[in-house]
Protein backbone atom coordinates (compact mmCIF):
# COMPACT_ATOMS: atom_id res chain seq x y z
CA UNK A 1 0.00 0.00 0.00
CA UNK A 2 3.01 2.30 -0.27
CA UNK A 3 2.45 5.34 -2.46
CA UNK A 4 4.77 4.07 -5.17
CA UNK A 5 2.89 0.76 -5.35
CA UNK A 6 -0.27 2.20 -6.94
CA UNK A 7 0.42 0.90 -10.45
CA UNK A 8 1.47 -2.49 -9.10
CA UNK A 9 -1.85 -2.86 -7.25
CA UNK A 10 -3.76 -2.01 -10.41
CA UNK A 11 -1.78 -4.65 -12.30
CA UNK A 12 -2.78 -7.23 -9.69
CA UNK A 13 -6.43 -6.23 -10.14
CA UNK A 14 -6.06 -6.67 -13.88
CA UNK A 15 -4.50 -10.11 -13.40
CA UNK A 16 -7.31 -11.13 -11.06
CA UNK A 17 -9.87 -10.09 -13.65
CA UNK A 18 -7.95 -11.91 -16.37
CA UNK A 19 -7.91 -15.06 -14.22
CA UNK A 20 -11.68 -15.19 -14.33
CA UNK A 21 -12.61 -13.31 -11.18
CA UNK A 22 -15.67 -11.14 -11.67
CA UNK A 23 -15.06 -7.68 -10.26
CA UNK A 24 -18.64 -7.36 -8.99
CA UNK A 25 -18.24 -10.51 -6.86
CA UNK A 26 -14.75 -9.95 -5.44
CA UNK A 27 -16.06 -8.08 -2.37
CA UNK A 28 -17.90 -11.22 -1.21
CA UNK A 29 -14.78 -12.34 0.68
CA UNK A 30 -12.49 -10.55 3.11
CA UNK A 31 -9.48 -11.11 0.82
CA UNK A 32 -11.44 -9.65 -2.11
CA UNK A 33 -12.45 -6.61 -0.10
CA UNK A 34 -8.86 -6.00 0.91
CA UNK A 35 -7.83 -6.22 -2.73
CA UNK A 36 -10.50 -3.71 -3.77
CA UNK A 37 -9.54 -1.43 -0.87
CA UNK A 38 -5.95 -1.47 -2.10
CA UNK A 39 -7.23 -0.65 -5.57
CA UNK A 40 -9.22 2.33 -4.23
CA UNK A 41 -6.15 3.60 -2.36
CA UNK A 42 -4.07 3.26 -5.51
CA UNK A 43 -6.72 5.05 -7.58
CA UNK A 44 -6.74 7.97 -5.16
CA UNK A 45 -2.95 8.18 -5.17
CA UNK A 46 -3.00 8.27 -8.97
CA UNK A 47 -5.91 10.76 -8.94
CA UNK A 48 -8.00 8.32 -10.96
CA UNK A 49 -11.38 9.19 -9.51
CA UNK A 50 -13.36 7.22 -12.09
CA UNK A 51 -11.51 4.02 -11.24
CA UNK A 52 -11.92 4.49 -7.50
CA UNK A 53 -15.66 5.01 -7.86
CA UNK A 54 -15.89 2.05 -10.26
CA UNK A 55 -14.28 -0.28 -7.70
CA UNK A 56 -16.63 0.89 -4.97
CA UNK A 57 -19.66 0.48 -7.24
CA UNK A 58 -18.49 -3.07 -8.02
CA UNK A 59 -18.17 -3.81 -4.31
CA UNK A 60 -21.73 -2.56 -3.75
CA UNK A 61 -23.04 -5.28 -6.10
CA UNK A 62 -21.32 -8.16 -4.31
CA UNK A 63 -23.50 -10.86 -2.75
CA UNK A 64 -22.87 -12.40 0.65
CA UNK A 65 -22.14 -9.14 2.49
CA UNK A 66 -25.50 -8.81 4.25
CA UNK A 67 -26.48 -7.17 6.47
CA UNK A 68 -23.72 -4.78 5.37
CA UNK A 69 -22.92 -3.45 1.92
CA UNK A 70 -19.82 -4.47 0.05
CA UNK A 71 -18.74 -0.91 -0.71
CA UNK A 72 -19.22 0.05 2.95
CA UNK A 73 -17.03 -2.88 4.01
CA UNK A 74 -14.35 -2.00 1.46
CA UNK A 75 -14.23 1.58 2.69
CA UNK A 76 -13.84 0.39 6.30
CA UNK A 77 -11.05 -2.13 5.64
CA UNK A 78 -8.50 0.31 7.10
CA UNK A 79 -8.03 3.94 7.98
CA UNK A 80 -6.12 4.33 4.73
CA UNK A 81 -9.00 2.95 2.63
CA UNK A 82 -11.51 5.13 4.46
CA UNK A 83 -9.36 8.21 3.88
CA UNK A 84 -8.93 7.33 0.18
CA UNK A 85 -12.67 6.79 -0.28
CA UNK A 86 -13.44 10.11 1.41
CA UNK A 87 -10.93 11.99 -0.75
CA UNK A 88 -12.21 10.38 -3.96
CA UNK A 89 -15.80 11.41 -3.21
CA UNK A 90 -14.75 14.92 -2.17
CA UNK A 91 -12.74 15.45 -5.36
CA UNK A 92 -15.54 14.00 -7.48
CA UNK A 93 -18.04 16.37 -5.86
CA UNK A 94 -15.69 19.29 -6.52
CA UNK A 95 -15.53 18.27 -10.18
CA UNK A 96 -19.33 17.96 -10.39
CA UNK A 97 -19.79 21.40 -8.86
CA UNK A 98 -17.26 22.90 -11.28
CA UNK A 99 -19.31 21.46 -14.15
CA UNK A 100 -22.57 22.66 -12.54
CA UNK A 101 -23.82 19.06 -12.41
CA UNK A 102 -26.06 19.23 -9.34
CA UNK A 103 -27.52 15.73 -9.82
CA UNK A 104 -24.08 14.10 -9.75
CA UNK A 105 -22.97 16.17 -6.75
CA UNK A 106 -26.08 15.13 -4.81
CA UNK A 107 -25.66 11.45 -5.77
CA UNK A 108 -22.04 11.42 -4.65
CA UNK A 109 -22.96 13.00 -1.32
CA UNK A 110 -25.65 10.35 -0.84
CA UNK A 111 -23.12 7.62 -1.61
CA UNK A 112 -20.77 9.01 1.01
CA UNK A 113 -23.48 8.51 3.63
CA UNK A 114 -24.30 5.01 2.38
CA UNK A 115 -20.61 4.11 2.58
CA UNK A 116 -20.28 5.42 6.15
CA UNK A 117 -18.08 8.28 5.00
CA UNK A 118 -18.44 11.66 6.69
CA UNK A 119 -18.90 14.66 4.39
CA UNK A 120 -17.06 17.72 5.66
CA UNK A 121 -18.80 21.05 6.21
CA UNK A 122 -17.11 22.29 3.04
CA UNK A 123 -18.51 19.38 1.01
CA UNK A 124 -22.03 19.86 2.35
CA UNK A 125 -21.90 23.59 1.64
CA UNK A 126 -20.88 22.91 -1.94
CA UNK A 127 -23.66 20.37 -2.51
CA UNK A 128 -26.31 22.62 -0.99
CA UNK A 129 -24.86 25.56 -2.92
CA UNK A 130 -25.03 23.84 -6.30
CA UNK A 131 -28.66 22.93 -5.59
CA UNK A 132 -29.62 26.49 -4.67
CA UNK A 133 -27.71 27.83 -7.65
CA UNK A 134 -29.85 25.63 -9.91
CA UNK A 135 -33.01 26.54 -7.97
CA UNK A 136 -33.54 23.00 -6.67
CA UNK A 137 -35.13 24.20 -3.45
CA UNK A 138 -36.63 20.88 -2.37
CA UNK A 139 -33.39 18.96 -2.74
CA UNK A 140 -31.41 21.74 -1.04
CA UNK A 141 -33.88 21.74 1.85
CA UNK A 142 -33.69 17.95 2.21
CA UNK A 143 -29.89 18.00 2.35
CA UNK A 144 -29.93 20.89 4.83
CA UNK A 145 -32.37 19.13 7.15
CA UNK A 146 -30.27 15.96 6.98
CA UNK A 147 -27.20 18.06 7.78
CA UNK A 148 -28.97 19.47 10.84
CA UNK A 149 -29.79 15.93 12.00
CA UNK A 150 -26.13 14.95 11.64
CA UNK A 151 -25.18 17.95 13.74
CA UNK A 152 -27.67 16.92 16.43
CA UNK A 153 -26.13 13.44 16.38
CA UNK A 154 -22.67 14.93 16.82
CA UNK A 155 -21.53 13.87 13.34
CA UNK A 156 -21.27 17.35 11.79
CA UNK A 157 -21.08 21.02 12.62
CA UNK A 158 -24.27 23.07 12.65
CA UNK A 159 -24.88 24.58 9.18
CA UNK A 160 -23.91 28.27 9.19
CA UNK A 161 -26.64 30.89 8.85
CA UNK A 162 -25.39 31.78 5.36
CA UNK A 163 -26.36 28.27 4.17
CA UNK A 164 -29.85 28.67 5.63
CA UNK A 165 -30.13 32.02 3.85
CA UNK A 166 -29.18 30.51 0.50
CA UNK A 167 -31.78 27.77 0.89
CA UNK A 168 -34.46 30.24 1.98
CA UNK A 169 -33.65 32.40 -1.03
CA UNK A 170 -33.96 29.38 -3.35
CA UNK A 171 -37.32 28.49 -1.79
CA UNK A 172 -38.52 32.05 -2.31
CA UNK A 173 -37.40 32.05 -5.94
CA UNK A 174 -39.18 28.74 -6.55
CA UNK A 175 -42.35 29.92 -4.80
CA UNK A 176 -42.05 27.25 -2.11
CA UNK A 177 -43.45 29.29 0.76
CA UNK A 178 -44.11 26.25 2.95
CA UNK A 179 -40.48 25.15 2.59
CA UNK A 180 -39.36 28.68 3.40
CA UNK A 181 -41.14 28.44 6.74
CA UNK A 182 -39.65 24.99 7.40
CA UNK A 183 -36.10 26.25 6.79
CA UNK A 184 -36.62 29.41 8.86
CA UNK A 185 -37.97 27.35 11.74
CA UNK A 186 -35.03 24.95 11.46
CA UNK A 187 -32.61 27.87 11.55
CA UNK A 188 -34.32 29.27 14.63
CA UNK A 189 -33.97 25.90 16.39
CA UNK A 190 -30.38 25.33 15.27
CA UNK A 191 -28.99 28.78 16.00
CA UNK A 192 -31.51 30.06 18.55
CA UNK A 193 -31.73 33.05 16.24
CA UNK A 194 -34.00 34.63 13.68
CA UNK A 195 -31.00 34.86 11.34
CA UNK A 196 -29.03 37.88 10.20
CA UNK A 197 -29.51 40.85 7.94
CA UNK A 198 -29.41 38.65 4.84
CA UNK A 199 -32.29 36.61 6.22
CA UNK A 200 -34.25 39.80 6.82
CA UNK A 201 -33.50 41.09 3.33
CA UNK A 202 -34.87 37.86 1.85
CA UNK A 203 -38.09 38.31 3.83
CA UNK A 204 -38.24 41.93 2.68
CA UNK A 205 -37.87 40.84 -0.93
CA UNK A 206 -41.02 38.74 -0.71
CA UNK A 207 -43.00 41.65 0.75
CA UNK A 208 -41.51 44.05 -1.80
CA UNK A 209 -42.75 41.87 -4.64
CA UNK A 210 -46.23 42.24 -3.16
CA UNK A 211 -45.84 46.01 -2.82
CA UNK A 212 -46.66 45.68 0.89
CA UNK A 213 -45.26 49.01 2.12
CA UNK A 214 -46.56 48.77 5.67
CA UNK A 215 -45.07 45.32 6.25
CA UNK A 216 -41.74 46.40 4.74
CA UNK A 217 -41.61 49.43 7.02
CA UNK A 218 -42.54 47.28 10.00
CA UNK A 219 -39.65 44.91 9.41
CA UNK A 220 -37.12 47.72 9.05
CA UNK A 221 -38.40 49.45 12.19
CA UNK A 222 -38.10 46.13 14.06
CA UNK A 223 -34.52 45.77 12.78
CA UNK A 224 -33.59 49.18 14.13
CA UNK A 225 -35.29 48.51 17.46
CA UNK A 226 -33.33 45.26 17.83
CA UNK A 227 -30.03 46.99 17.06
CA UNK A 228 -29.61 45.59 13.54
CA UNK A 229 -28.58 48.30 11.09
CA UNK A 230 -30.19 47.99 7.64
CA UNK A 231 -27.76 48.04 4.71
CA UNK A 232 -27.99 49.34 1.16
CA UNK A 233 -29.76 46.15 0.03
CA UNK A 234 -32.38 46.59 2.75
CA UNK A 235 -33.23 50.14 1.69
CA UNK A 236 -33.07 49.37 -2.02
CA UNK A 237 -35.50 46.50 -1.43
CA UNK A 238 -37.84 48.83 0.46
CA UNK A 239 -37.72 51.23 -2.50
CA UNK A 240 -38.46 48.26 -4.76
CA UNK A 241 -41.69 47.79 -2.83
CA UNK A 242 -42.56 51.38 -3.73
CA UNK A 243 -42.11 50.53 -7.42
CA UNK A 244 -44.68 47.76 -7.07
CA UNK A 245 -47.00 50.01 -5.11
CA UNK A 246 -46.45 52.90 -7.56
CA UNK A 247 -45.63 55.22 -4.67
CA UNK A 248 -42.86 57.58 -5.76
CA UNK A 249 -43.26 59.77 -2.68
CA UNK A 250 -42.43 56.87 -0.36
CA UNK A 251 -39.53 55.83 -2.58
CA UNK A 252 -37.95 59.26 -2.17
CA UNK A 253 -38.71 59.12 1.56
CA UNK A 254 -36.75 55.84 1.88
CA UNK A 255 -33.87 57.46 0.03
CA UNK A 256 -33.90 60.25 2.58
CA UNK A 257 -34.15 57.82 5.50
CA UNK A 258 -31.16 55.80 4.41
CA UNK A 259 -29.08 58.95 4.11
CA UNK A 260 -30.14 59.94 7.62
CA UNK A 261 -28.70 56.59 8.83
CA UNK A 262 -25.47 57.34 6.95
CA UNK A 263 -26.15 54.52 4.45
CA UNK A 264 -25.22 55.89 1.06
CA UNK A 265 -27.23 54.87 -2.01
CA UNK A 266 -25.51 53.19 -4.94
CA UNK A 267 -26.55 53.24 -8.59
CA UNK A 268 -28.93 50.30 -8.02
CA UNK A 269 -30.70 52.35 -5.34
CA UNK A 270 -30.98 55.41 -7.58
CA UNK A 271 -32.23 53.31 -10.49
CA UNK A 272 -34.94 51.79 -8.31
CA UNK A 273 -36.10 55.23 -7.11
CA UNK A 274 -36.19 56.48 -10.69
CA UNK A 275 -38.26 53.43 -11.67
CA UNK A 276 -40.73 54.24 -8.88
CA UNK A 277 -41.27 57.67 -10.45
CA UNK A 278 -42.59 56.23 -13.71
CA UNK A 279 -46.29 56.40 -12.93
CA UNK A 280 -47.28 59.15 -15.38
CA UNK A 281 -47.84 61.83 -12.74
CA UNK A 282 -46.18 65.26 -12.90
CA UNK A 283 -45.30 65.14 -9.19
CA UNK A 284 -43.50 61.87 -9.75
CA UNK A 285 -41.65 63.33 -12.74
CA UNK A 286 -40.50 66.20 -10.52
CA UNK A 287 -39.34 63.73 -7.89
CA UNK A 288 -37.45 61.79 -10.54
CA UNK A 289 -35.74 65.00 -11.65
CA UNK A 290 -34.80 65.78 -8.04
CA UNK A 291 -33.37 62.30 -7.56
CA UNK A 292 -31.41 62.65 -10.81
CA UNK A 293 -29.91 65.88 -9.43
CA UNK A 294 -28.89 64.09 -6.23
CA UNK A 295 -27.33 61.29 -8.24
CA UNK A 296 -25.34 63.77 -10.33
CA UNK A 297 -24.04 65.41 -7.16
CA UNK A 298 -22.97 62.04 -5.77
CA UNK A 299 -21.29 61.24 -9.08
CA UNK A 300 -19.16 64.37 -8.83
CA UNK A 301 -18.30 63.53 -5.24
CA UNK A 302 -17.27 60.01 -6.19
CA UNK A 303 -15.13 61.30 -9.04
CA UNK A 304 -13.39 63.69 -6.66
CA UNK A 305 -12.85 61.23 -3.81
CA UNK A 306 -12.53 57.95 -5.71
CA UNK A 307 -13.88 54.50 -4.80
CA UNK A 308 -12.63 52.39 -1.91
CA UNK A 309 -14.11 48.91 -2.00
CA UNK A 310 -16.32 47.06 -4.42
CA UNK A 311 -17.89 49.40 -6.96
CA UNK A 312 -20.95 47.14 -7.21
CA UNK A 313 -21.74 47.97 -3.57
CA UNK A 314 -20.96 51.66 -3.34
CA UNK A 315 -20.59 53.27 -6.77
CA UNK A 316 -23.23 55.73 -7.96
CA UNK A 317 -21.97 55.81 -11.54
CA UNK A 318 -24.94 55.43 -13.92
CA UNK A 319 -25.30 52.34 -16.07
CA UNK A 320 -27.31 51.63 -19.23
CA UNK A 321 -30.47 51.11 -17.17
CA UNK A 322 -30.05 54.56 -15.61
CA UNK A 323 -30.02 56.05 -19.09
CA UNK A 324 -33.14 54.09 -20.04
CA UNK A 325 -34.97 55.30 -16.95
CA UNK A 326 -33.94 58.93 -17.52
CA UNK A 327 -35.20 58.74 -21.11
CA UNK A 328 -38.49 57.29 -19.89
CA UNK A 329 -38.89 60.10 -17.37
CA UNK A 330 -38.20 62.65 -20.12
CA UNK A 331 -40.92 60.99 -22.21
CA UNK A 332 -43.23 61.12 -19.20
CA UNK A 333 -42.41 64.83 -18.79
CA UNK A 334 -43.32 65.40 -22.43
CA UNK A 335 -46.70 63.78 -21.81
CA UNK A 336 -47.11 65.99 -18.75
CA UNK A 337 -46.72 69.21 -20.74
CA UNK A 338 -48.83 67.91 -23.61
CA UNK A 339 -51.66 67.27 -21.18
CA UNK A 340 -51.33 70.82 -19.85
CA UNK A 341 -49.95 69.90 -16.44
CA UNK A 342 -46.90 72.16 -16.89
CA UNK A 343 -45.58 74.78 -19.30
CA UNK A 344 -43.27 73.22 -21.89
CA UNK A 345 -40.54 75.87 -21.59
CA UNK A 346 -40.57 75.63 -17.82
CA UNK A 347 -40.35 71.85 -18.01
CA UNK A 348 -37.44 71.94 -20.45
CA UNK A 349 -35.48 74.56 -18.51
CA UNK A 350 -35.92 72.96 -15.08
CA UNK A 351 -37.19 69.40 -14.70
CA UNK A 352 -35.62 67.99 -17.86
CA UNK A 353 -32.09 69.36 -17.24
CA UNK A 354 -30.78 66.73 -14.75
CA UNK A 355 -32.53 63.94 -16.63
CA UNK A 356 -30.85 64.98 -19.86
CA UNK A 357 -27.47 65.05 -18.09
CA UNK A 358 -27.95 61.43 -17.05
CA UNK A 359 -28.88 60.45 -20.60
CA UNK A 360 -25.80 62.21 -21.98
CA UNK A 361 -23.48 61.14 -19.17
CA UNK A 362 -21.57 58.56 -21.20
CA UNK A 363 -20.68 61.27 -23.73
CA UNK A 364 -19.13 63.50 -21.06
CA UNK A 365 -15.52 63.71 -19.95
CA UNK A 366 -16.60 62.38 -16.57
CA UNK A 367 -17.57 59.07 -18.18
CA UNK A 368 -13.96 58.45 -19.18
CA UNK A 369 -12.92 59.12 -15.60
CA UNK A 370 -15.49 56.57 -14.41
CA UNK A 371 -13.67 53.69 -16.06
CA UNK A 372 -10.40 54.75 -14.46
CA UNK A 373 -12.06 54.94 -11.06
CA UNK A 374 -13.64 51.49 -11.41
CA UNK A 375 -10.39 49.90 -12.57
CA UNK A 376 -8.56 51.46 -9.64
CA UNK A 377 -11.26 50.26 -7.27
CA UNK A 378 -10.86 46.67 -8.47
CA UNK A 379 -7.13 46.80 -7.73
CA UNK A 380 -7.56 48.44 -4.33
CA UNK A 381 -10.72 46.58 -3.31
CA UNK A 382 -10.79 45.63 0.35
CA UNK A 383 -12.68 42.43 1.17
CA UNK A 384 -15.18 42.60 3.99
CA UNK A 385 -15.41 39.29 5.85
CA UNK A 386 -18.86 40.15 7.11
CA UNK A 387 -20.36 40.37 3.65
CA UNK A 388 -21.04 37.43 1.39
CA UNK A 389 -20.31 39.20 -1.90
CA UNK A 390 -22.12 36.64 -4.04
CA UNK A 391 -25.27 36.90 -1.94
CA UNK A 392 -24.94 40.70 -1.84
CA UNK A 393 -24.72 40.94 -5.63
CA UNK A 394 -27.58 38.47 -6.05
CA UNK A 395 -29.83 40.41 -3.66
CA UNK A 396 -29.17 43.69 -5.50
CA UNK A 397 -29.76 42.04 -8.85
CA UNK A 398 -33.06 40.58 -7.66
CA UNK A 399 -34.33 43.98 -6.50
CA UNK A 400 -33.35 45.64 -9.78
CA UNK A 401 -34.93 42.81 -11.79
CA UNK A 402 -38.13 43.21 -9.79
CA UNK A 403 -38.25 46.93 -10.63
CA UNK A 404 -37.49 46.27 -14.29
CA UNK A 405 -40.23 43.67 -14.56
CA UNK A 406 -42.78 46.06 -13.15
CA UNK A 407 -41.76 48.90 -15.48
CA UNK A 408 -41.38 46.91 -18.69
CA UNK A 409 -44.27 48.64 -20.43
CA UNK A 410 -43.19 52.13 -19.42
CA UNK A 411 -39.50 51.59 -20.13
Amino acid sequence: RAENMGEAVLQILSLAKASGYILDNVASTQAGRELLASGVIAAEQMDNLALGLRLLNAAAKADGCAPDRGDDLVASVSSASQRACTLIHRKAIDAAVDKNNWKLAVKLEELMTERSLTPSTQVLRKVVGICTKNEKSRKATAILLDWIQRAEDGKAEIPPISVFNNVVNACEICGEESLTLVVLEAMKDAHKSEGNIVTTNIALKRLAKQGNLLAVEGIIVAMLQSGVEPNVVTYTTAIGACVKAEDSEMAVEWLSRMRSRNIMPNYHTYNTVLAACLDGKLESTKRGSMVASEMLQDIQKELAEGIIGNAEYISVMPDAYTKTLARSLMKQLRENWRSGDINMQEAKSTIRVPLLKLVDFEKSEAAAEVNKQKDAAKVAMVEDDQIDSDQFNEDLANVVAMAKDHRTMEV
